[in-house]
């Protein structure tokens, strides 16, 4: 299948345009390196391949040199019919210093390229224009203005891509004999004839950035922004909770309804409904982290809060950059890990993968609110928008991202004489402004709760099904006197200190697997030894069990601060190419853990 490669600066829409070219509702983000991966799709007989975002042919971050590593290779291969570059209609000159650089290396590898000036409708809507016909005599390639968000243009460029992939056009080579100075002067020279004026279509933006980037203000609107994206995980998604429980109890009472007493039902309600069924509840949060995330991507706010963070950051040995993947590493480590790549700083890179795993990950919340509803009463505020739960779990985040910057000013200081860990300068675009576009990121919403499923859901019910067995067995539900209490026993003296039985001890080196394994061991233990009688939901019987509050406080804060996911460890190894690196942060993590949890629980009692 013949192939078109599609290519752009960062925040040029390339993402969004490669889904309406596919049909594929992709990752549409607005800050840089977003695009770590290469994204494949269909487009009539044509591969449409989304390369990452790169502000030039010579590269300054790792994303960067993945991107033009992979594009000279794909230039080479003879199923490549089309080069298609994306130029920002709203930055014209900056767009064309990389289009310029790309229709060179077109030429070279003798290959058509075509540019699509997106974001059109931005320029428009200041009842401006952009001569794209003329720009095309000028470069010697097509130029198609369209914009990928509102449609414009869309589908003359839907029906021209075919014709110009199916029979290639000579490149024009007027450019290619230009060194970098000529053509960032050439570059310049066709943004000062055919750009708009950038300041009155960027008049909005300097508005709101006047009061978003302000020392003061800037900095108490992002404490706002991150206090009010941590408090709406548990205070939207606990209606979405209570409803998923109440279907999930229904069809447990439903389904054994049918089975009579037995080991059927045993099974049915201890595994499956108290096992599976327990860690099924927390989905609507994941669910509403990943909403709150994309709309802060896509509205181009991602790139000012890195820019607001630089320099406390850089007091940690970390770069305003270090804050996409520690946000992103709030849903999942391993791509916040790989976007870590866009940070220039080869130290500052490092430091920013070996901390992500402080961050509290998507695989937690089911721990945290878990052990948050056991330990913390459901006081609401301000007409039910706040409330001592939703607190409770911005200090969680909170407390991770603490540890993570002291483990950071540490890690600085020991690579500080680092030669080959030198410092690069930070460099940022701003994007503009704009609204989300709601169908990629609905999407993105739903696909995150359905891959949540999908990934741990098997691990859980194998998990549950093991621990159901040992539980169950030879004594037919008598759980202490079970293999399971058997092994539990002989694990327990390393959980006293932490004030924790053994059923969590069993539960602990089970979520060594995954994190979220410790709700679904703990709903099938708690299932087995409640038989009949424990109607309520799981944290209803871990309160009634008498969990101590310095104990709860203790598991929580290891939670936070454990390496507990072999995923995680394998991607570290794979980014830094040490496996000391990673093993070595699954044990110093692991250990810090366990010492601050035994402090929480005997100094809190």
């Amino acid at each position: 299948m013949k192939k078109i490669i599609l290519v752009g600066k960062p925040n040029c829409g390339k993402s969004l345009l490669f889904n309406q070219l596919t049909g594929l509702r992709q990752k549409v983000a607005n800050f840089p390196g977003v695009t770590v991966e290469l994204k494949s799709g269909q487009f009539n007989d044509f591969e449409v391949i989304d390369f990452p975002g790169t502000y030039s042919l010579h590269s300054l971050s790792k994303d960067e040199e993945i991107a033009i590593d992979k594009l000279n290779e794909a230039l080479t291969d003879d199923n490549t019919a089309l080069l298609v570059c994306v130029l920002d209609a709203t930055r014209l000159e900056r767009s064309l210093v990389f289009g310029l650089q790309a229709q060179a290396l077109a030429h070279r590898h003798n290959k058509s390229i075509v540019f699509a000036l997106n974001m059109i409708d931005e320029v428009q809507r200041f009842g401006l224009d952009i001569d794209a016909d003329k720009l095309s005599k000028t470069l010697g390639s097509p130029v198609f203005a369209l914009s990928a968000k509102a449609l414009t243009g869309i589908a003359e460029f839907k029906k021209a891509l075919p014709t110009l992939a199916a029979n290639p056009a000579a490149v024009n080579n007027s450019f290619s004999h230009l060194d970098e100075k000529q053509l960032l002067q050439r570059s310049r020279d066709l943004g000062g004839e055919f750009a708009v004026n950038v300041d009155l279509v960027l008049k909005n933006q300097n508005r709101i950035d006047a009061f978003l980037l302000n020392n003061v203000l800037g900095g108490v609107a992002f404490l706002a922004i991150m206090f009010f994206l941590f408090q709406s995980i548990f205070t939207w998604a606990t209606p979405l909770m209570d409803g998923v429980e109440t279907i999930i109890a229904g069809t447990a009472m439903a389904v054994t309804s049918f089975t009579g007493e037995g080991i059927v039902s045993d099974f049915l309600n201890d595994a499956i409904f108290g096992g599976l069924g327990s860690f099924l509840v927390f989905v609507p949060q994941i669910m509403v982290l990943t909403l709150i995330i994309g709309l802060l991507e896509d509205s181009g706010y991602l790139a000012r809060a890195a820019l607001i963070c630089h320099k406390p950051l850089s007091y940690f040995g970390l770069s305003g950059r270090s804050f996409i993947p520690y946000l992103s590493g709030h849903a999942c480590a391993i791509p916040a890990i790989m976007a870590a790549r866009t940070i220039e700083s080869p130290r500052k890179r490092l430091i920013t993968m070996m901390t992500i795993p402080l961050m509290s990950c998507s695989a937690r919340l089911p721990v945290y609110a878990l052990l948050i509803a056991v330990l913390i009463p459901e006081n609401q505020y301000l007409f039910g928008l706040f409330n001592m739960q939703g607190v409770a779990f911005f200090g969680l985040y909170f407390f991770g991202i603490v540890v993570a910057l002291i483990i950071s000013l540490i890690l600085n200081q020991m690579t500080a004489k680092d030669k080959e860990l030198s410092d690069m300068p930070f460099i940022l675009e701003l994007p503009t402004y704009r609204l989300p576009h709601w169908k990629p990121l609905i999407h993105k919403v739903l696909n995150s709760g359905a891959q949540f499923i999908k990934r741990a859901a098997p691990i859980i019910f194998f998990v549950s099904l093991g621990i159901w067995v040992l539980g169950y067995f030879p004594q037919d539900g008598d759980l202490q006197e079970s293999y399971l209490g058997q092994i539990g026993h002989f694990v327990e003296p390393i959980f006293e200190p932490l004030g924790l039985d053994w059923r969590y001890g069993v539960a602990i080196i089970m979520s060594f697997l995954a994190r979220e394994v410790f709700v679904g061991a703990l709903g099938t233990m708690f299932g087995i030894a409640g038989a009949d009688e424990n109607i309520g939901g799981l944290a209803a019987n871990i309160q009634a069990d008498g969990l101590t509050l310095g104990a709860g406080i203790g598991l929580l804060l290891f939670y936070v601060v454990a390496l507990q996911c072999v995923a995680t460890v394998a991607v570290l190894k794979a980014e830094t190419g040490k496996a000391r690196i990673a093993w070595g942060l699954y044990v110093a993590y692991g250990i810090l853990a366990y010492i601050i949890a035994a402090v929480a629980a005997n100094v809190i009692g």
